[in-house]
C-alpha cells in the first residue's frame, strides 16, 4: 500500500516550446517536479508541432523526475507531424494520452485533446455544408472518445486531461466571437455520467481559471499565459492536492508558491 495519504498535482498547458527554448522551461519543470508528485501537460506542448521542437522539450524535462503525463493541443497538430512529436515524447517518458487511461498511485487519469464546436444553444449543428457536419464530427468523436476511457476506470479519483474547454466559464475573457473554437460541451456531456474529480485544460490565454461543470465539478485553465497574468512572480502551474482515502471525494487546491 502506498505509504502516501495525500498526491499533489502540478498543471500547466500552451508552454509553446520552440526551437529555441533550450534552458527556458527547465526552471520551470525543476520546481514543478520538486513541488508535486505527478506532472500533467495540458497540450500546446509545442509551437508549431514540429519534430525539433519535441526533441527540445524533452531535453527540458530530463529536469522531472516525477511521472508526466500530457495531450496534445491544436499547435502540436499543425505541421502533421503529431505522431513524431507523440513518439518522441514518450521516448523522453511522457506518458502521452489520446484516448487512453492511466493509474498511479490508486488515480485514474484520463486525456484526450477534444475539439472545438461551442457551448449549450449556441454550439454548431451538423447541419449544411459536409464542412460544417466534418467539423461537428470531429467534436463528437472526441467526446466517444472520452466517454470510452472513463468507463474504464474505476478509481476513487479520476482526472481528465484536455486541451480544449469542456465549459464556457473558464474560457470567458476572451472574445466571444472566438468560443466555438476554444471548446466544445459535447466533452461536458460523458464528464457527466462518470464520476470525475478534477478537469484540466489549456487553449483559452485570456479566458478565465476556474469554473464548474453542471455537476459541479472543478474545471481548471491552465494555459501559462493565463497563469504568468494572473500569479505574477509565481511559477506559472496548478497545484491540486487529493486525499488517497477511498472515500474522501474532496480535493484542495493550493497555488503554487514558487518563483522563476
Amino acid at each position: 500500500m502506498n505509504a502516501r495519504d495525500k498526491v499533489r498535482l502540478g498543471a500547466v498547458a500552451d508552454i509553446h516550446c520552440t526551437k529555441n527554448s533550450q534552458n527556458m522551461l527547465r526552471p520551470l519543470f525543476e520546481k514543478m517536479s520538486e513541488e508535486v508528485d505527478i506532472l500533467l501537460l495540458c497540450g500546446d506542448l509545442t509551437d508549431y508541432g514540429r519534430p525539433e521542437e519535441a526533441h527540445v522539450l524533452a531535453g527540458e524535462l530530463t529536469a522531472v523526475d516525477k511521472p508526466i503525463l500530457a495531450v496534445l493541443g491544436n499547435h502540436d497538430y499543425e505541421s502533421g507531424h503529431e505522431a513524431e512529436v507523440t513518439e518522441i515524447l514518450r521516448t523522453a517518458g511522457v506518458n502521452v494520452l489520446d484516448g487512453d487511461v492511466c493509474e498511479i498511485d490508486g488515480i485514474g487519469f484520463v486525456g484526450v485533446k477534444g475539439f472545438g464546436g461551442g457551448f449549450g444553444r449556441a454550439a454548431l449543428e451538423p447541419w449544411g455544408e459536409k464542412a460544417i457536419k466534418r467539423f461537428v464530427q470531429e467534436s463528437i468523436n472526441e467526446a466517444l472518445k472520452l466517454e470510452s476511457a472513463l468507463a474504464r476506470l474505476n478509481t476513487a479519483h479520476t482526472v481528465v486531461l484536455l486541451h480544449y474547454s469542456p465549459i464556457e466559464a473558464t474560457i470567458e475573457g476572451e472574445t466571444p466571437t472566438l468560443y466555438p473554437y476554444l471548446g466544445s460541451s459535447r466533452l461536458e456531456e460523458p464528464l457527466a455520467r462518470y464520476p470525475v474529480t478534477a478537469i484540466f485544460h489549456g487553449h483559452a490565454h485570456k479566458g478565465s481559471p476556474q469554473g464548474y461543470t453542471r455537476n459541479e465539478v472543478p474545471v481548471y485553465n491552465v494555459a501559462m499565459p493565463l497563469l504568468k497574468r494572473l500569479f505574477e512572480g509565481q511559477a506559472p502551474f496548478r497545484i491540486l492536492e487529493l486525499s488517497l482515502t477511498r472515500h474522501a471525494r474532496t480535493s484542495y487546491e493550493q497555488p503554487s508558491e514558487g518563483q522563476i
